[in-house]
């Protein structure tokens, strides 16, 4: 079989190496969102160790010339992530490819000057994917970190191990149940000077369990931070009113052991655990002014970034250090429990992650346990750490002994919508297996027996926050099992419901079904999948965007290869409306589960994407209407505008008969700007905000809204840019669809926007 990669490329000069001094916080495509991070603090003269950041560049163009690319997708073809020993297996194999590959000896020489520039020492080696800390997404703690690092050899190591830790069983389980593409997602790695800290912890610029942005949390303890950050004990937590800047409240934890670096230099790589003396046990971690400093420093990085932050420091010499900063990307409406729960209390720790959940307990002390949890069960451990992800998922609540609130278990926990607590210092004891417990995840309680009822599913109504728009805030979704999270907030509908991640979870080829007479099954599990979200917004609408696979992610499918050809350019190829007219049979399967899912839920609309002609779309609507799909059943058919020729000819697309059209942003910047979107040399090139786009932007709102029918956005640019959303809602924009973490943001920037205006919400 010929390789996808063709011949190694020539050794052309790159960018192997970038200084703190040099990167800012948009240079994450190179950087990562570590490295770019603390290339941002470093330049805003924030308190940061010196360091560089060995490039994502460079690690892309190692796979090329080791020729590792085909050989890692294809371990990748056909793996079930929800298998965990597969999983387990598959992820071995991969980064023992990387790991044992010879890196360019360019390369290793570059790191090696880098590193003599810093005048040697020890240094921490971590990890910094290109997708990571983004705010829709939380990757912390997947990758590999290694300290203490000292040695020209031994840096460029613990490089290498970096790059095979973008493959560790976690990781690709995680980018699997996120819909991120494994290849292109990159890692740089950061290369920074160690900090020995006799106090070190994390500031969350925001309460993350109210979500609170008026309160500021800092958790402190002795010796190094990793054991914070791992939940592996439990720290001081002081809380502060942001304005006027004042501590309001302190919470100190018993400590015994702290994590310290091994004296011994033969071991200098793994930190030890030391006792704390007796008399120090107790002590206030952080005098009352260095958590005021350290949280006048933590505002300073806010303002910086205009958000809040979740920021990892360390004491060292009498001097603070920040070592890490990174958006929030759990925050989410306040919820509140619907009545006070009477019952048994077996055990009181942290509130960690909202919600009430009923289950019995599965305890599991070690990652290798994780495939005891089936499924429903309330996940007891010791302290969760990034390998329990699997089981996380699946869990109905969870419970642990140690960690505090800005733990990674709590992190994750929020992000997932599991109930959870943490800090109970013995549940691991307490709880017996098979127990049916009661955890309520609002105030840090668990409870003998069924006591009350699930919130997550049971009182949606209860905890939805609205606040009155006239344009609409609808949301992104592809996960059908958020559906019901995100259906109980502040949300009108989805206004782009992906159809991707749900075939990649059916994992074959639909052509490849149809050739096995197995259509009726495709139909089934995409109408199974559909109908989740349709149920739970209902009434509200739901826009499902028909499916915009392009060649190379259908290649990925099983049976695939048989039906995709190998394209230079997937992205201006063989995808969306051009599909439906060429393979009109595939396209009459998703209808079919269009149409299954309508005898239940009328709230259900169809949007086509990637329209490059009129009459491409005259064509897909006349077999929408062939198969049933009319507008005269309350059917409302959208179009994704987003190649030039539907803001130039919008008139006339519209004429076929449109009841709406939505923005898809990100591809009418790339075409309208001629910049390939994934491109990380031109990442400074591609802006939404650019006048041309804006233009376009503009034109097409205008245009719908003298037509009469409805305008609205999907791409990501509402998400990244409040002042993008502002224009739209001054140009007559009638909803604006935005990422499940940026509802609330959305629809205050629009609440303003109108009141500006006059514009007063629809009663």
């Amino acid at each position: 079989m010929k390789s996808e990669e063709g011949p190694a490329p020539m050794k052309t000069p790159l960018k192997v190496i970038a200084w703190f001094e040099e990167i800012g916080k948009a240079d994450i495509p190179i950087a990562g969102g570590k490295g770019a991070n603390l290339g941002e603090l470093t330049r805003a003269q924030v308190p940061v160790p010196p360091g560089f950041v060995v490039t994502a560049d460079a690690y892309f163009s190692f796979l090329k010339e080791e020729r590792l690319t085909d050989r890692i997708r294809h371990r990748l073809r056909y793996l079930d992530p929800r298998d965990s020993r597969m999983l387990q297996e598959v992820a071995f194999e991969i980064r023992q490819m990387i790991s044992l590959a010879p890196m360019p000896p360019y390369m290793a020489e570059e790191i090696k000057q880098a590193y003599q520039r810093m005048q040697q020492g020890l240094v921490a080696v971590r990890s910094s994917a290109t997708a990571e800390d983004l705010p829709e997404a939380s990757f912390a703690g997947q990758q590999s970190t290694y300290l203490n690092v000292q040695g020209e050899s031994d840096v460029v190591a613990a490089v290498q191990n970096c790059w095979a830790s973008l493959y560790e069983a976690r990781a690709i389980f995680y980018r699997n149940e996120h819909g991120f593409d494994h290849l292109k997602i990159g890692i740089a790695v950061v290369v920074q000077r160690m900090v020995q800290s006799e106090v070190s912890g994390v500031v969350f610029t925001a309460e993350p369990l109210s979500s609170d942005n008026d309160k500021i949390i800092i958790e402190a303890a002795y010796g190094l931070g990793e054991a914070v950050v791992s939940g592996e004990l439990t720290p001081d937590m002081y809380l502060l009113d942001k304005e006027p800047l004042s501590l309001l409240e302190r919470r100190i934890a018993a400590q015994d052991w702290q994590l310290v670096r091994n004296p011994h230099s033969e071991d200098r790589r793994h930190n030890i655990k030391v006792a704390i003396p007796a008399a120090k046990q107790n002590e206030q971690k952080l005098s009352d002014g260095d958590i005021l400093a350290l949280a006048r420093v933590a505002k300073t990085i806010e303002d910086l970034y205009k958000c809040p932050q979740d920021i990892e420091w360390a004491k060292e010499g009498g001097k603070i250090y920040i070592v890490q900063a990174r958006p929030i990307t759990t925050l989410k409406a306040k919820q509140e429990p619907t009545t006070e729960i009477k019952g048994v209390e077996l055990l009181h720790g942290l509130p960690a992650s909202p919600g009430i959940a009923v289950g019995q307990t599965e305890i599991v002390l070690d990652p290798f346990e994780i495939v005891k949890l089936q499924g429903g069960q309330v996940l007891v451990a010791e302290m969760t750490t990034p390998d329990f992800v699997p089981a996380m998922k699946r869990a109905a609540a969870i419970v642990t002994d140690r960690g505090g609130r800005t733990c990674h278990a709590a992190i994750i926990a929020r992000e997932l919508g599991v109930p959870c607590v943490v800090g109970t210092g013995n549940a691991t004891k307490v709880l017996g297996e098979k127990q049916l417990v009661t955890v309520d995840g609002f105030q840090g309680r668990v409870y003998q027996g069924r006591v009350a009822c699930d919130t997550r599913i049971e009182a949606p109504a209860v905890i939805r926050k609205h606040l009155k728009t006239a344009t609409k805030v609808y949301v992104n979704l592809a996960e059908p099992d958020l559906a019901s999270a995100v259906a109980a907030r502040d949300v009108d509908g989805v206004g782009l419901l992906r159809a991707e991640f749900m075939i990649a979870g059916i994992g074959q080829h639909p052509r490849y079904m149809l050739e096995q007479n197995r259509g009726s099954e495709f139909v089934d599990k995409l109408a199974q999948g559909v109908s989740t979200f349709a149920k739970a917004f209902d009434p509200r609408p739901v826009v499902y965007r028909t499916t915009d696979f392009k060649t190379n992610e259908y290649r990925n499918l099983k049976g695939g290869e048989s039906y995709e050809e190998v394209e230079e350019n997937p992205m201006l190829g063989y995808r969306g409306c051009s599909r439906y007219i060429r393979e009109p049979e595939v396209f009459k399967l998703e209808i079919e589960a269009l149409k299954k899912v309508r005898q239940s839920f009328d709230n259900l609309w169809v949007m086509i994407p990637f329209v490059r002609t009129v009459e491409a779309l005259a064509h897909a609507r006349s077999i929408l209407e062939a198969e049933g799909l009319t507008v005269s059943d309350g059917f409302k058919l959208w179009m994704m505008v987003e190649v030039p020729s539907n803001i130039i000819l919008i008139d006339r697309f519209i004429d076929v008969g449109l009841d709406g059209i939505s923005i898809g942003s990100n591809d009418l910047t790339q075409l309208t700007l001629g910049v390939d979107r994934d491109s990380t040399k031109l990442a400074d090139v591609f802006d939404e905000r650019d006048e041309a786009v804006l233009w376009c932007l503009e034109r097409a709102i205008s245009r719908a809204r003298r037509r009469r029918i409805t305008s609205s956005i999907c791409g990501q640019a509402p998400s990244e840019y409040p002042e993008l959303t502002a224009k739209l809602v001054k140009w007559g924009i009638t909803s604006v669809s935005v990422n499940p973490d940026m509802i609330e943001h959305a629809r205050a920037t629009i609440a303003e926007v109108e009141e500006e205006l006059g514009i007063r919400p629809h009663e």
